[in-house]
């Protein structure tokens, strides 16, 4: 969907009334409070059920800031995909304190505008707001939410944009380019896009261009008949009618040979494909290609076929290293250490700082290995830098730790959160609103804290809630 102009801004456009949906009275009431501070008539419902039933007695509501989580059969989701059903819908904005890989490709796949993690500050909301009623909503069906789906681990803002992305690319035909280094998930992220989209209920067939010879790649993709070349035994389809009806994922195309770049390039325009020995026949087939290669630089070097770039690189996506999603390290450790099926071992703080210091250059892959390694050969309950056998010098035992992390990790995360939050409040000039918007949590959790660590005194100034205007202190998120 169409953002909006980066020199246009809720001023320039007419008052509009915006529904918000939130089962919580008081961050309703702070979210219509900016809302009408921002020129805007809010719409209020404290349910799903509510949301859709103000909708439909009035077309007037020109968008939609819906909360994710509500009690009853209507969550958020749901409420989305009935409100993306209509034959009029309004733009959909999902805001939600626990955003997941999940429920934000699950958000853009069914049509929402956005998907934010709250708190949502008075300028984001301005610009949400602005560019939500500068696009004209256009209806688009929904569907039911997948049975299973592969998981992109990670809340990190790179992370973020690959999972919207996802959602949004999931249900199309588009052919979708997935590029990043060796090791960062492409696979994962084609397994994502199946997953999440209309063809999920068909096959996927994933197909490692590099590691076929080239004289059988050919045979491979397209199928070849009994007798057609020494060693055809017997009738074989090929890849692209085995994904007859699902996706097929052409891994390291980037490393195909020119003489077979040719044939796909047809087989994608025409969705016709020739087995060896065969007639041509047609097949109804998604395909998600990856690379890890740098195309432009093999096209302009005659490595590959400019035509067959364009064809594949309808949909871009791109897959950040590990080295820039620091934030998703200790998150994605966890996960692969709860996989591995190693009962009550869990990670030191030692090991958790060895982890965040290493750089990472085989990226996902390595961190899997990594700890699905530590998970065998660690003695103990607790897994200690030794025992993850990272080769880096400050990943050694012995090297200098910093301070936070001395003691056991609950102690270890507790003072890493306090130093966390002084460092906000710092540099918000303790404007908890922006504090707690910094930090990724909610106001009323920021409070909480603060007593906890006695910080009121210390770090708090005059200006508490200078970003939205709320006098009963609570967050509108």
């Amino acid at each position: 969907m169409d953002r909006i102009p980066a020199d246009l801004s809720p001023a320039d456009l007419s008052p509009a009334r915006i529904l918000i949906v939130d089962d919580e009275p008081a961050l309703r009431e702070g979210l219509a409070e900016t809302v009408s501070d921002l020129g805007h008539r809010p719409v209020l419902a404290a349910s799903g059920a509510e949301a859709l039933a103000r909708v439909a007695a009035d077309p007037a509501i020109a968008a939609v800031l819906l909360d994710l989580r509500m009690p009853g059969d209507l969550d958020g989701m749901a409420v989305l995909q009935r409100l993306r059903a209509g034959p009029h819908p309004p733009p959909v904005a999902v805001l939600t304190a626990f955003a997941s890989a999940e429920n934000t490709i699950e958000a853009m796949r069914l049509g929402a505008y956005d998907h934010l993690t709250k708190p949502v500050g008075r300028a984001e909301l301005a610009g949400l707001l602005g560019g939500m009623l500068a696009v004209s909503a256009a209806a688009a069906p929904g569907a039911p939410s997948p049975a299973g789906a592969a998981s992109l681990i990670g809340s990190s803002e790179a992370m973020r944009r690959v999972q919207k992305a996802v959602g949004l690319a999931a249900d199309s035909d588009a052919t979708v380019l997935l590029q990043g280094e060796t090791g960062t998930g492409k696979e994962v992220a084609a397994r994502a896009l199946h997953a999440h989209g209309r063809r999920r209920a068909g096959p996927f067939v994933p197909v490692n261009c590099a590691a076929i010879p080239a004289d059988l790649l050919e045979s491979e993709l397209f199928g070849h008949l009994r007798g057609a070349f020494t060693g055809a035994t017997q009738d074989r389809p090929g890849a692209f009618r085995e994904a007859n009806g699902g996706t097929l994922f052409l891994d390291e195309i980037g490393d195909m040979p020119p003489s077979m770049q040719a044939k796909i390039l047809r087989a994608l325009q025409e969705r016709v494909v020739t087995p060896v020995g065969g007639r041509p026949a047609p097949v109804d087939v998604r395909v998600v290609a990856a690379t890890h290669r740098d195309l432009p630089r093999l096209v302009a070097e005659g490595g590959f076929r400019q035509d067959l770039f364009y064809r594949l690189n309808v949909v871009p996506i791109t897959l950040p290293p590990l080295r820039e999603r620091l934030a998703d390290i200790l998150p994605l450790a966890e996960h692969f250490l709860c996989a591995s099926g190693a009962g009550q071992k869990r990670l030191g703080p030692e090991a958790a700082a060895a982890l965040m210091r290493h750089s990472w250059p085989g990226n996902v892959r390595e961190l899997r290995n990594v700890i699905e390694r530590a998970a065998v050969l660690a003695r103990g309950a607790v897994i200690g830098s030794a025992d993850l056998g990272l080769s880096e010098a400050a990943s050694e035992p012995g090297a200098a730790l910093p301070a936070w992390l001395d003691g056991d990790l609950p102690g270890a995360v507790a003072r890493l959160e306090e130093a966390m939050i002084r460092r906000a409040l710092r540099e918000s000039s303790g404007n908890r609103a922006r504090a707690a918007k910094s930090l990724g949590i909610q106001r009323q959790l920021l409070y909480a804290k603060i007593e906890r660590y006695g910080l009121r005194d210390a770090d708090l100034s005059e200006n508490p809630t200078g970003d939205v205007g709320n006098p009963d202190g609570r967050s509108i998120d």
